[in-house]
């Protein structure tokens, strides 16, 4: 087995660690408590699993009690998750979640703020619902979740020396999209900026914040994509590791900064996208129609 070396605990001489002891605690998430709002679909349906696949106690939320129900169902055989019926839609509803999920966890470890949703109408035609829905759940959703759970997180704060935050932005909030999703992108760039904000004014207090700029990965709201062979070849060609995204690959980096692995980030936005915003786009994209193909020339 390798060995690693461990920096010493006082003057003298190192001390050798294996490979696994080193490396096992690092993301070692057992008994933390996670609470991820929207989670029993999509990305932070992969981020809760990854969770509670970890040993941690997860709270997840759904609008739809229903939705909740089944969600709660399924993952219960994957470990320890409950599932609320709530939204944060609007600043009462957000302030309400939060108190279930406090009632139901306690101290909050780690808070994933992953509720969104999206819009798409060609710009002149653009709605003003399309903006005021997508602008109140995805930014002031966000905000009043985050702030309503900050007696919690201070609590873990106090046992644990730590608190972590990740908010879920996108890449579209980094790159400009292909599709006509003006408010959507416009919300998760406000998402990114207020991590920035959010972890400067807490870290004082050991709360770290932090975002995750998802690319494409299969759910409801790529749906139209991955069912268009199309599509989803055109999409494809512009990745640079020329493929979707898979649940682990996302869940991975939500642990990592729920862990002590990540107790020195603070402020960052990490794009986990394939390359799409390290690389560019590995072919150009085009809109015809409403429908997504390779561009030409």
């Amino acid at each position: 087995m390798n060995t690693l070396y461990a920096y010493p605990k006082r003057p003298g001489a190192r001390q050798n660690v294996t490979q696994s002891d080193a490396v096992t605690p690092l993301f070692d998430v057992t008994g933390k408590r996670v609470v991820i709002t929207g989670g029993t679909r999509g990305i932070g349906r992969m981020i809760a699993a990854g969770y509670a696949a970890a040993g941690a106690k997860v709270v997840i939320s759904s609008r739809n009690g229903e939705s909740a129900a089944q969600a709660q169902d399924e993952l219960r055989a994957v470990g320890d998750i409950t599932a609320l019926v709530g939204d944060v839609s609007s600043p009462a509803n957000a302030r309400a979640l939060s108190a279930a999920a406090t009632d139901a966890l306690g101290a909050v470890d780690v808070l994933v703020n992953n509720a969104g949703v999206t819009w798409g109408a060609p710009l002149e035609a653009f709605p003003e619902s399309g903006w005021d829905k997508v602008m109140h759940t995805n930014v002031e959703g966000l905000f009043h979740f985050t702030t309503a759970a900050l007696p919690a997180l201070r609590a873990a704060v106090e046992t644990s020396g730590d608190a972590s935050i990740i908010n879920i932005g996108s890449a579209d909030g980094i790159n400009v999209p292909a599709m006509e999703s003006y408010s959507y992108g416009a919300s998760k760039a406000a998402v990114h900026h207020l991590t920035r904000h959010l972890a400067k004014r807490l870290a004082p207090e050991g709360i770290r914040v932090n975002a995750i700029a998802p690319g494409l990965f299969e759910s409801k709201m790529t749906k139209f994509v991955v069912e268009d062979p199309t599509a989803k070849q055109a999409i494809d060609s512009t990745i640079p590791l020329g493929r979707f995204g898979q649940p682990d690959e996302i869940a991975g980096v939500a642990i990592l900064l729920g862990s002590r692995a990540g107790r020195y980030l603070t402020g960052a936005v990490l794009p986990v996208d394939g390359g799409l915003v390290g690389c560019g786009p590995a072919a150009g994209l085009a809109v015809s129609d409403g429908k997504l193909a390779p561009a030409r020339g």
